[in-house]
């Protein structure tokens, strides 16, 4: 069991906390830039402050007297721009307490919450705080980020639990009513009805994920999330070498990995890879190797979440790090393997996460740092390199003129399609919007299309995305990437290179609050899919 007491004590305001929080609300008085200030003033093991232990030190300060109540300093160090940077907010839910098919041997085991979870993780929080019921923890993050400012029309629905396809039907298609229930603000009768009523809602559903195992991956299973409404699926690939994965327990094989993320392909949804460095058996070779099989095996991820081996305690490997048969890296080689690392990732692909956020009460031994992402970050500047994946390109709260944008093609080749990545960069190679066009061969995963009538002879967009701090439905700021008609530019480009590569239908997998949107520009609703027929 976790140890509540080291927990606690992890997120307890310390006088030391306060100390190196005050240094840097006093440089944030002064002029100096958020970020800036806490990046140079790092407290040793825990690393960077976060934002809500400024927010302490700041109330305890005004509230002894010791400072005059300062909203400006309040606003800045409360409001988090870059949650909705990407142009979307997004809001975490965790799935009840649930068994994994799988049996890792990193996996934390919590009796208390989904597999892998650990108790100390802030989303593991939130959902035991709610009793894990979706309504209540859709609801409660809508009031919280409503409060601090953020825009909430536009909600990208993250839901966590590990193997999701591992529940009952039943219940999978329970919670995410509720989630719709909640951002429609009341209770359907069914799914169907809160899928409608979410279509013209205040707060529509833009995007909507869930995480599970490649062997979980089937045509059915597909078909299933599309009439759930799920746009992207994150899958825990971890490592792409046979003899890691069996020897961590794993309980799949690479092969499988690939079948699952060609037919996930094949179906249109967006793909996102779980990978770990610093498994048993792993060296820091081994992990160059194997991350370049990301690109050459042929499982070219839209998006990719890194996430080094943490040792806990209640989990396999401890024991084996006990009998001195495992041993982690060092914060250090870390942060020089993962700044190794981003340098080659593909400019279609995405960086979500570098590390999982643990409190470092509860590792072991090893990197402690949760702001690992930060220090890679400086590594890369301090090599003078950069990292040119879609997150390190948004344009984010920049402002931009549609018409002195251009327009790139990206193609690259996947097993069973062409994959286009289209996108609108600013001069200086910032990226203000995008789309992943699919040219699948039709000769292959024929089983995805029988399943799924409406692929059928289609090519496939499976995402687009417009960049810039997240606008109202309908309006936005002058210069804002949103709203600037980006999107349907890019849907025109779309057409005319599935034309011109013999398609006569396109199919777009569509989330329930968009809709409305595609079918404004000639999509007609499908079974699964929102389908146009092209001509010339």
């Amino acid at each position: 069991m976790v140890d509540i007491e080291k927990w606690t004590e992890a997120r307890r305001f310390t006088p030391e906390k306060l100390a190196a929080a005050r240094i840097i609300l006093e440089e944030i008085k002064n002029g100096t830039d958020v970020f800036t200030a806490i990046r140079k003033n790092p407290m040793p093991e825990v690393g960077y402050l976060a934002k809500h232990t400024l927010v302490e030190a700041y109330r305890q300060l005004t509230t002894s007297g010791e400072w005059p109540t300062d909203k400006e300093l309040l606003k800045k160090i409360r409001l988090k721009p870059v949650r909705t940077l990407s142009g979307v907010t997004t809001v975490t839910v965790l799935t009840g307490p649930h068994s994994c098919p799988g049996k890792c041997i990193f996996c934390p085991d919590d009796a208390r919450l989904p597999k892998s979870y650990l108790y100390g993780e802030p989303g593991a929080m939130r959902g035991m705080q709610n009793n894990f019921d979706p309504y209540l923890q859709v609801s409660t993050r809508l009031e919280a980020l409503d409060a601090v400012g953020h825009p909430i029309d536009k909600i990208e629905l993250l839901i966590l639990g590990g193997t999701f396809t591992a529940y009952d039907q039943e219940y999978q298609e329970w919670f995410i009513r509720r989630c719709f229930d909640a951002m429609n603000g009341f209770d359907a009768k069914t799914l169907e009805e809160a899928q409608l009523a979410n279509e013209i809602s205040d707060h529509r559903n833009v995007g909507l994920v869930i995480e599970t195992r490649p062997d979980e991956i089937t045509p059915a299973v597909l078909a299933y999330l599309r009439l759930l409404g799920v746009t992207k699926v994150q899958i825990g690939a971890q490592s792409l070498d046979d003899h890691l994965l069996t020897i961590n327990k794993r309980g799949h094989t690479a092969g499988e990995t690939l079948r699952a993320v060609c037919q996930l392909r094949a179906a249109g949804f967006k793909v996102v890879l779980h990978w770990m460095p610093n498994l048993l058996g792993a060296t820091l070779l081994s992990d160059h190797e194997d991350f370049t099989r990301l690109w050459s095996g042929g499982y070219c991820p839209d998006e990719i979440k890194i996430y080094p081996t943490q040792l806990v305690e209640n989990s396999e490997l401890y024991t084996i790090w006990q009998q001195g048969k495992y041993q982690p890296y060092s914060t250090e080689e870390l942060i020089q393997l993962i700044a190794d690392l981003k340098t080659t990732i593909p400019r279609y692909c995405r960086v979500n996460r570098v590390i999982r956020d643990i409190p470092s009460t509860l590792i072991a031994a090893g990197n402690k740092r949760s702001s690992l992402r930060m220090d890679v970050q400086l590594e890369l500047e301090r090599r003078g390199q950069h990292c040119q994946c879609v997150r390190c390109r948004e344009v984010r709260g920049e402002q931009v003129e549609a018409g002195e944008l251009n327009f790139h093609d990206l193609s690259y080749t996947a097993p069973a399609s062409q994959e286009h990545f289209l996108s609108f960069d600013t001069s200086n190679d910032k990226l203000a919007g995008y789309l992943r066009l699919s040219l699948p061969d039709l000769t292959q995963n024929e089983e995805i299309r029988q399943t799924m009538p409406d692929l059928k002879g289609a090519a496939i967009i499976r995402e687009v995305h417009v960049f810039g701090q997240a606008q109202p439905v309908g309006g936005g700021e002058t210069g804002a990437a949103q709203h600037s008609g980006l999107g349907t530019r890019l849907l025109l480009e779309a057409e005319k290179i599935a034309l011109a590569n013999g398609f006569k239908r396109l199919a777009v997998i569509a989330a329930v609050g968009t809709r409305q949107y595609y079918q404004k520009r000639g999509f007609a609703r499908g079974t699964h899919y929102f389908v146009k027929e092209l001509s010339d």
